[in-house]
């Protein structure tokens, strides 16, 4: 008679580490959240300016270090070089080793675009690409550099999900854990969209903050449900974790629930009124929790006026009157887009380990309850793909 092993289903988050305008370890990291104000600058994007949230001085040093480690990422796009970079820093942290086998999921939603748009001007200006074109704008270039990077060897998995690549990436490394295909999952997503293209295609598409010195303060309202236009502005960063299967003795956080789900659109970025996707990805990382223990969301929030208020729609439905705190980074940093799902869930542990809430300094402020044991993630990206992923202490 066949055997069967039974495998735990508790995922234990062993290390996190993130490269992002927040800076690159976790006491600057938190140090910035624990200010009101914003990482972002006007810059020149080709014939345009535009508001961006930028790699702060130190982690660009960091970045050009591991450029100048190895001549062969000199070639590397910068979204390559941020996955590497906080992929170091998770791994020391979790205090895996070369003989560990660990599986990396990284992905990203727009992966090489500044490598892409040169390799492109240039072919254009001469009829001819590059040799290295084709390899440093695959898909597959970040896990499979980053797996480089750190010897693994185990599974190397790559995807872009738009916005919620990132959550994606750890639902995929629970699932391995759980399905005992591995033990060790190294699971996030990174982004460097910082270009002239990608910030005329998001301001093609009207949703972009205006660069315009009668704004507010805060160029990015997200979280303001009552803004009259959309304020997204775009950041640069990566982040990372280090997933265990059962419960670590140094565990930061445990997953207690994931959910996700899709939903039919009417157009090629829309999402219905009150967040249907939304609605049932929490409803699924909920199974077995009673919505009264949640006492954060990180909501996804990217500053436009119908993702933001379409999302607290459905959060309203889910959690009836008594609301958890609400709050999100996106105010602060920027959408990071396939990066920017892990970054919340940085933001989620940092929030239960230092017992504080990190709230959004223009919106009303939210009585925090005494503990904060129980924090939801949220992330959805074009497509309607929603991701929640419940956190515990």
């Amino acid at each position: 008679m066949k055997k069967y092993i039974m495998v735990s289903k508790t995922i234990s988050i062993t290390a996190i580490s993130s490269i992002s305008p927040l800076g690159n370890n976790p006491e600057t990291v938190w140090e910035k959240y624990l200010n009101n104000q914003h990482c972002f600058i006007e810059k020149d994007f080709g014939n345009q300016k535009a508001f961006a949230a930028v790699l702060d001085a130190a982690s660009k040093e960091e970045i050009e270090s591991i450029r100048q480690f190895d001549i062969k990422y000199k070639s590397l796009d910068p979204s390559v070089l941020f996955a590497i970079a906080a992929s170091r820093k998770a791994i020391a942290q979790s205090g895996w080793t070369k003989n560990d086998i660990f599986g990396v999921n990284l992905g990203s939603s727009r992966g090489a675009t500044e490598l892409f748009e040169k390799h492109h001007q240039e072919f254009l200006a001469t009829g001819k690409a590059q040799t290295l074109a084709s390899p440093t704008t695959t898909l597959g270039n970040i896990s499979s550099w980053v797996a480089h990077d750190l010897q693994s060897q185990g599974p190397d998995i790559s995807h872009s999900i738009t916005c919620s690549t990132a959550l994606h990436a750890l639902l995929n490394g629970v699932a391995w854990l759980r399905a005992g295909m591995a033990d060790k999952f190294l699971v996030g997503g990174s982004e460097a969209p910082l270009t002239n293209f990608t910030i005329a295609q998001m301001k093609a598409l009207k949703i972009y903050a205006q660069s315009k010195e009668e704004l507010d303060v805060w160029p990015s309202r997200a979280l303001d449900f009552e803004k009259k236009q959309s304020t997204l502005i775009l950041g640069e960063g990566a982040a990372v974790c280090c997933l265990e299967i059962g419960k670590s003795a140094n565990a930061l956080a445990y997953i207690e629930g994931i959910g996700y789900a899709t939903e039919i659109l009417e157009h090629n970025i829309s999402i219905s009124a009150e967040a249907l996707c939304f609605q049932k990805s929490m409803k699924m990382a909920l199974a077995n929790t009673n919505a009264d223990e949640v006492d954060a969301i990180v909501m996804h929030a990217p500053g436009t006026k119908a993702g933001d208020l379409t999302e607290y729609k459905a959060i309203q439905k889910v959690f009836g009157s008594q609301l958890p705190l609400l709050t999100t980074n996106k105010w602060k940093i920027g959408h990071t887009f396939g990066a920017s799902g892990m970054l919340s869930i940085e933001l989620a542990i940092m929030m239960m380990q230092r017992q504080h809430f990190i709230g959004v300094p223009f919106v009303p402020v939210q009585q925090s309850k005494k503990v904060i044991k129980k924090v939801l993630v949220n992330a959805v990206g074009f497509g309607g793909n929603a991701v929640s992923v419940l956190l515990s202490l």
